[in-house]
């Protein structure tokens, strides 16, 4: 049986492992973590990350543990709307409802799907050799996924003209309600002078938020939560009232690859998800790539056929597409929270406003319309 190694146990390193095994591959995933523990905060999953759930198996249990989410927009810090969307018009158009989940809920339906015994933690990969065949810290594989992340270590040895990750201008706190919430929650993004808040309702009540500004690199404060409340404290309801009813928060300045990897495969090693790709969150667009590169990775990789050819159409198949995902997240960016000049933001406030529904639409599904390939 072809073996393949899998180098990072998140998201997209589990969906790989997923798709692989389901096309007869023998799969092991390194974690250099001592435990899989229970961490991170909430994200959504667009119709695009959905449909490869779907692919892999494990859709209909990513529904099951999130909620999936209802109408939304755009509105300004006071509370009027820029543009509002009918979740009713995006499942028409997409086939499918975005659903937003715990990522470590959603972790633990992927480590689930896969048997006991596929993920060794406290498995720090050192060495990574391309091949053929490639080795893993001296194991020969027949495959070799690098999913470990936005500051891959199989990329930096295996790409090393590749810079670092980039800072993006901007620095994000992120939280989730202690408890379910209660009170009446309209879904939204609010954009206001080179600043950003955002809400996701998850499967188990609770409410994951964001937000996010402009800022130096390495800003940090005694206390991170009164900050946040500070900054976004006279926004409109409920942002103050979601803040207040959070414990605990985490935040991160905003880093992404700003120099696009010339090729995601190199000899028999892959790149897959933010090792790849890493891009600024403004599209909402980072976890759902990374299923999609599993999904073609695994329909593309044939255990039995021409890896090469496999691992060269993964390429040109999944290059293209998130290189270009990841450049307009970042101009959304600059578009959405990063603008501040007062006339601009009202000039931009103004396009969307006249913007028409229809047209609004599209520019949502743009990316969110793909469609699994077949095996």
């Amino acid at each position: 049986m072809a073996t393949a190694v899998v180098v990072g146990a998140g998201i997209g390193g589990l969906s790989a492992a997923i798709g692989l095994r389901n096309r007869g591959w023998e799969v092991t995933v390194l974690e250099r973590a001592a435990r899989i523990a229970p961490v991170g905060s909430g994200l959504t999953l667009l119709a695009n990350g959905m449909r490869g759930l779907d692919a892999l198996g494990v859709g209909d249990a990513v529904r099951a543990e999130g909620q999936v989410e209802a109408s939304g927009g755009l509105r300004t810090p006071d509370g009027r709307w820029l543009s509002q969307i009918d979740g009713a018009d995006l499942v028409r158009v997409l086939g499918t409802s975005a659903v937003g989940i715990h990522r470590a809920t959603l972790h633990r339906v992927l480590l689930d799907a896969l048997p006991a015994g596929t993920v060794v933690t406290g498995a720090e990969v050192h060495d990574v050799r391309p091949g053929p065949p490639p080795r893993v810290d001296g194991r020969a594989a027949d495959l070799v996924v690098a999913a470990d992340g936005i500051d891959s270590a199989v990329r930096r040895q295996l790409w090393p003209t590749v810079p670092s990750p980039a800072y993006a201008g901007t620095t994000a706190w992120r939280g989730v309600t202690a408890e379910p919430w209660r009170g009446p929650l309209v879904v939204a993004i609010t954009w206001g002078p080179g600043a950003e808040f955002g809400m996701v309702p998850l499967g188990d009540g609770r409410v994951y938020w964001f937000g996010g500004v402009n800022a130096p690199r390495d800003t940090r404060y005694d206390d991170e939560l009164a900050e946040v409340r500070a900054r976004f404290g006279d926004w409109h309801d409920p942002i103050p009232a979601l803040m207040a009813a959070t414990d605990t928060v985490r935040r991160d300045d905003l880093r992404y690859l700003r120099t696009p990897v010339p090729s995601y495969v190199q000899g028999g090693v892959a790149l897959l998800g933010d090792a790849a790709h890493a891009m600024t969150p403004n599209l909402g667009q980072g976890a759902n790539q990374a299923i999609e590169d599993a999904v073609v990775l695994a329909a593309y990789c044939d255990p039995a056929g021409d890896l090469g050819a496999g691992l060269a159409a993964y390429d040109q198949a999944r290059r293209p597409r998130s290189q270009e995902v990841a450049r307009a997240a970042y101009q959304m960016g600059r578009f959405g929270q990063q603008l501040h000049n007062p006339v601009a933001v009202a000039l931009r406030n103004a396009v969307i406003r006249l913007t028409p529904p229809k047209a609004g639409l599209r520019s949502m599904t743009r990316f969110a319309a793909w469609t699994p390939p077949t095996t």
